[in-house]
């Protein structure tokens, strides 16, 4: 009976990190795959997520060309000028509960201001920044 339920378990546990549905959740899942990538990884840098949050790449954007430099506010697309509602958890509780719109949304902005995917450690500071704002 054990071996049988063994591979259900070992697929429960590895599909465990996609159910995740509280930001913290995320950063646990940016933390794993940050030490799989780079075993020194010491943990997520809140200043160095907003230097990056802010910092203009590429065709000059940055994540604050449309999420604004207070990502408690309401942002503007800044190609489509549609209205992007607050990135920061506090000002948005619905945000970073979802992981395929999570993953969907930093793969799209990712690809758009750095022209490539953003690695987890990147994606954990600024998470680890946006948790900050609005406290």
């Amino acid at each position: 009976m054990i071996k049988q339920s063994l591979p259900v378990l070992c697929v429960l546990a590895i599909s465990l990190p996609s159910l995740a549905e509280e930001p913290r959740d995320f950063l646990d899942r940016y933390r794993l795959e940050a030490r799989q990538a780079d075993p020194a990884f010491t943990g997520f840098d809140g200043q160095w997520g907003h230097q990056f949050f802010v910092t203009p790449y590429g065709q000059d954007w940055s994540c604050s060309s449309c999420h604004t430099d207070n990502p408690a506010a309401t942002g503007t697309h800044a190609v489509t000028r549609k209205s992007i509602q607050p990135l920061a958890p506090a000002a948005n509780p619905g945000r970073f509960r979802n992981v395929a719109k999570v993953e969907k949304w930093f793969k799209r902005n990712c690809l758009d201001v750095l022209k490539r995917a953003c690695t987890p450690e990147e994606k954990g500071d600024v998470l680890t920044y946006l948790l900050s704002v609005g406290k």
